[in-house]
């Protein structure tokens, strides 16, 4: 059976370009890059050049780039690390707490982070969003407090691939001198990012959404930035992050980068075309399907269409038996018994929230991929209909009432 990939915001293929880059540091060049003699020099030459690549990608300097093991850590060491550095300097003073601002649709690698420091006493402002997923930044302003010490607002919804106003609230957050944090693991390799347009301190990305492997990412620390470290040991990356550098998995973060930079324009108008494609035949040929944040500004490659009347995880092992391989949501969440918070949070009632299916496409994805997949979900979609009592009885009303 030939299969049809549609959910790269899981997770992406290993470029072939990008394991090349990796495999001699995976057997001859198996230098520890903070050894001084020449095969350490030959690995400490492989990650200095990957840091080159990575802060060439998001506008950066190289300086300014920590290798990680992912985004979960990134937004940890961004979230606990400037919380953490500045309740060491006002323990002095329990009338000043700390106060953070986020949103109700981040990442849980965010979100829980910021329930654990509300467990020592941070305060946490939760922001709403539209019915499109978009944060108001005047509700940023409007949430400032002479306390607030971070902004930490997602660059792109994994879920909806909806974009946030990042310009607009670096500007609120640079006239209140407050540090300001994206998660921009969705947005990194698949639109253009400069950090110092939209005014971000603190960026975490994540190697396997653009095409290297799992286990390795980065954050952007801009220089100046107060922020305590997680790990303790030896003195690795200005000792932001100690350890011995996984060297083979920093070289194909570093290729991928630059792939990404590269191809950015062309790849994101020719998967936009197909994401297009998708959701208006889905939307032609599915009664009563709608797409949810259609009207925001979007990843290229994102799209989350509601079907009523059906379990979307159903639909989901529906599709996989035909081939064809989407999600739910967040690959994070998957096997939650509750609903996606994304989707609540822009008004979705839990069963429309049940009811609803990311397709998330990629670099290699086919026309013929997508034309497979309107004959599949479409199929698909009518037969759990025509399985589901509730979805029968609520149409016949419908029909009568017509």
């Amino acid at each position: 059976m030939n299969r049809v990939y549609l959910d790269y915001n899981a997770t992406t293929p290993v470029e072939p370009a990008v394991l090349d880059a990796m495999l001699p540091y995976l057997s001859a060049e198996f230098g520890n890059a903070s050894s001084i003699h020449t095969p350490g020099q030959r690995a400490r030459s492989a990650v200095e050049t990957a840091r080159d690549q990575v802060a060439a990608l998001i506008g950066a300097r190289p300086q300014e780039i920590v290798f990680t093991s992912g985004g979960t850590e990134s937004d940890n060491h961004a979230v606990f690390g400037v919380a953490q550095s500045l309740l060491a300097v006002r323990s002095s003073s329990p009338s000043s707490a700390l106060h953070i601002i986020t949103s109700t649709i981040e990442h849980e690698a965010v979100l829980n982070t910021c329930q654990a420091l509300e467990k020592q006493g941070v305060a946490v402002a939760d922001l709403a969003v539209n019915r499109e997923g978009v944060v108001d930044p005047e509700s940023v302003r409007r949430a400032l407090r002479p306390e607030t010490v971070l902004i930490t607002i997602m660059h792109a919804n994994n879920e909806l691939g909806t974009i946030q106003p990042l310009e607009e609230i670096g500007r609120i957050a640079s006239e209140a001198d407050v540090y300001f944090h994206t998660d921009a693991v969705q947005s990194a390799g698949k639109v253009l990012i400069d950090v110092n347009a939209l005014g971000v301190d603190l960026l975490s990305i994540s190697g396997h959404k653009f095409y290297a492997p799992k286990g390795i990412g980065a954050l952007y620390i801009r220089s100046g930035t107060r922020l305590q470290q997680l790990l303790y040991g030896g003195h690795h990356q200005r000792g932001f992050r100690p350890g011995t550098e996984n060297v083979a998995g920093i070289a194909g973060l570093g290729k991928a980068a630059e792939l990404a930079r590269l191809s950015l324009g062309e790849d994101a108008k020719r998967v936009s075309a197909l994401r297009d494609k998708l959701e208006k035949g889905l939307l032609e040929r599915v009664p009563q399907s709608l797409v949810n944040g259609a009207r925001a500004p979007r990843t290229p490659n994102t799209t989350n269409l509601m079907f009523p009347g059906l379990e979307g995880e159903a639909l989901v092992i529906a599709l996989d038996l035909q081939g064809l391989a989407c999600s739910v949501g967040a690959a994070c969440s998957s096997g939650a018994v509750e609903p996606s918070h994304v989707l609540t949070a822009i008004g979705l009632s839990q069963e429309e929230a049940k009811s609803s299916l990311r397709f998330s496409l990629g670099r290699h994805t086919t026309a013929a991929e997508i034309d497979f997949a309107l004959d599949a979900i479409p199929a698909a979609v009518a037969k759990l209909r025509d399985l589901s009592p509730t979805y029968r009885k609520e149409a016949a009303a419908s029909k009568v009432s017509q």
